[in-house]
């Protein structure tokens, strides 16, 4: 397992350097690369650093470069809605191979009743926000806070810790292709990625408080690789 976090500090840096993490980069970032051995690039959909479709492709082809140290490059998504996903990144799954990544496919909410389109990716991005099954409820990003679905009062569950996001990396496994998890914040949340067959994860743990989260985050990883899994599947 591999855990991906943004090059902040010259700690992070080292951390990356020495081979305990790898960088993951935006175009939003504007964070050094060139030295670091281990990247990944996302397009910064979830947050608000997209910087549009010409110029995200404009700097994928900026950083070639330092391609071949890439793991995958995301293609861009909509958040939490896998049949607009599809459309979307349709038309940039062939453009960012063809530049020489890996290309990467956000799976989102709903993935597990729109065929993801297996051949067209190299690696699958577990994403997704928390819904409300029974309601078909999705919570907007506008939303972080809400914890219930405003129409039945149940508790939100995280679409990538359930059974639809499991079975879509089991399958991206059977396939051969690589599975990362987006947003892994806690040690818990690490080992299941590893417990359903994610071989590299990301998250922004040790953007506050690096000095402390640091070493708290190098010992979730070395926790997943050096003892295996320790999730317990209910």
């Amino acid at each position: 397992m591999r855990y991906y976090a943004t090059p902040s500090t010259e700690q992070v840096r080292d951390a990356i350097k020495a081979g305990h993490l790898g960088a993951i980069a935006t175009p939003a970032q504007g964070n050094r690369l060139d030295d670091l051995p281990a990247l990944a690039f996302d397009s910064g959909c979830y947050g608000k650093g997209y910087p549009g479709d010409a110029e995200y492709l404009r700097w994928l082809g900026k950083m070639l470069p330092v391609a071949s140290r890439c793991r995958f490059a995301t293609a861009p998504d909509v958040v939490g809605d896998a049949a607009a996903t599809l459309q979307r990144s349709a038309p940039f799954l062939p453009v960012i191979r063809a530049l020489g990544y890996a290309v990467a496919f956000v799976a989102q909410n709903g993935l597990e009743v729109s065929p993801a389109p297996w051949g067209a990716f190299d690696v699958l991005f577990i994403g997704g926000l928390p819904e409300c099954p029974p309601c078909g409820y999705v919570r907007p990003l506008t939303e972080k806070k809400r914890k219930r679905c405003p129409h039945c009062g149940r508790l939100l569950a995280d679409w990538k810790l359930g059974p639809q996001a499991r079975e879509l990396a089991r399958e991206a496994k059977r396939r051969g292709i690589w599975v990362h998890m987006g947003r892994v914040n806690s040690g818990k949340r690490l080992r299941y990625a590893d417990h359903i067959g994610c071989d590299s994860a990301d998250g922004t743990y040790i953007r506050f408080g690096p000095d402390t989260n640091l070493p708290k985050l190098r010992g979730w990883v070395r926790s997943v690789n050096d003892q295996g899994v320790l999730w317990k599947a209910s």
